[in-house]
């Protein structure tokens, strides 16, 4: 496939069309890699990888987003538990994204397979240009027989930039490679009815719609060891399933017999229906760089005729950002109604908000005639 191409997912419907996915993204949690100590559990990491080359042997292509890294290096720092401050959190991703490559290295040369190591953090995602050379470089890296192992970059990631957790970041990366199933392994075997300690909690098969869940008591904090908890992963799972890209959430233990189409875990369909790429993108991959806020005309024309934003209708800009970049959109009550690609920096909005078409293109200059935000730039959330 060359760079420039798109590849589609199969959007397989059931589990048993797991064995006919040629390329999966396979997400490990911390509490899935390390032991009670904190340190990396590389037993497990074998296992893992032991499944990983099988797929591999067979042709099917396996990218590995692994958290882990600054749980890799609690132990040897001794460190009780993840530092809460920012700094120590980075030095600690320091030491462990080391610890962390090196433990996968290993595991799967066993296999004579050769891991790559691509550190990744939101703001790789946010601008058009980095996200094309963040899907170039993957698919090279696929082309040349690799099994790519991903993380955040929490070495240089702040609270700002971070995806905030390793779920989010698998769901993208399936995304951006059209991959044809999301494999979520966490420390619980399944989505249950209820916390699956509790009495009557029953093992919820199938989701075919994520919404439908409203009811169902869920956890929201991970381990000690992680970020990550219940709630993202039921984001990343419909995010992957609305994209095309089946999913499945099961533990580490049932990975080998989940991507044989056993009858384990939690699935999630692929959603059917062609998806535009930049769209999706633009709703689930990225933050907005600024605000540009509404008045009322202006809202009721985003929310109900999918209209192009602009001059004339925009109130306020709120931010420093260039052309080009996704702002939030929102309405006269702050609510942010929608996400673009902004045709215009934050000055030069400024200058133009309130005017209409014409006014702009004789005081500002003829390149002002076009729209702040182009319809097919702009996704309502």
């Amino acid at each position: 496939m060359s760079s420039g191409e798109h590849r589609q997912p199969l959007r397989l419907t059931s589990r048993e069309g797991f064995p006919a996915a040629r390329r999966i993204v396979v997400k490990i949690g911390s509490s899935s890699l390390t032991d009670e100590r904190g340190r990396l559990d590389e037993q497990r990491i074998q296992g893992i990888a032991d499944t990983a080359a099988g797929l591999a042997e067979r042709g099917t292509e396996l990218v590995i987003v692994s958290s882990g890294a600054i749980a890799a290096a609690l132990g040897p720092l001794g460190l009780a538990e993840r530092p809460a401050a920012v700094a120590l959190q980075q030095a600690a991703a320091s030491v462990g994204q080391a610890l962390l490559a090196t433990a996968w290295q290993g595991a799967f040369a066993r296999h004579d397979r050769i891991t790559g190591q691509v550190l990744l953090t939101e703001s790789d995602v946010i601008r058009p240009q980095t996200y094309r050379n963040v899907r170039t470089a993957l698919e090279a890296l696929l082309e040349l027989g690799t099994v790519p192992v991903v993380n955040e970059n929490d070495t240089t990631a702040t609270h700002e930039i971070r995806f905030g957790d390793n779920d989010r970041l698998a769901a993208l990366v399936a995304q951006l490679l059209g991959a044809d199933a999301l494999v979520l392994l966490t420390d619980v075997d399944a989505l249950y009815t209820a916390p699956p300690r509790e009495p009557g909690a029953e093992r919820i098969g199938v989701v075919e719609d994520v919404s439908r869940l409203r009811g169902v008591s869920i956890g929201s904090v991970g381990s000690k060891v992680g970020t990550g908890g219940m709630v993202t992963k039921l984001s990343a799972a419909e995010l992957a399933a609305t994209t095309g890209t089946a999913a499945l959430m099961t533990s580490a233990e049932q990975f080998a017999a989940a991507v044989e189409g056993a009858e384990v875990g939690t699935f999630f369909p692929a959603h059917h229906g062609r998806r535009r790429s930049r769209l999706v993108w633009l709703r689930f991959a990225t933050r907005g760089a600024g605000t540009v806020h509404l008045d009322d005309g202006a809202a009721q024309a985003i929310r109900s005729r999918r209209r192009s934003l602009l001059a004339v209708g925009i109130s306020d800009v709120e931010g420093t950002f260039p052309a080009g970049v996704p702002v939030d959109v929102a309405d006269p009550d702050g609510r942010i109604i929608a996400r673009g690609l902004t045709s215009f920096s934050s000055d030069e909005l400024r200058a133009m908000a309130g005017r209409g078409t014409d006014e702009a293109r004789e005081q500002l200059g003829e390149r002002f005639r076009r729209p702040a935000i182009h319809r097919d730039q702009l996704v309502v959330l």
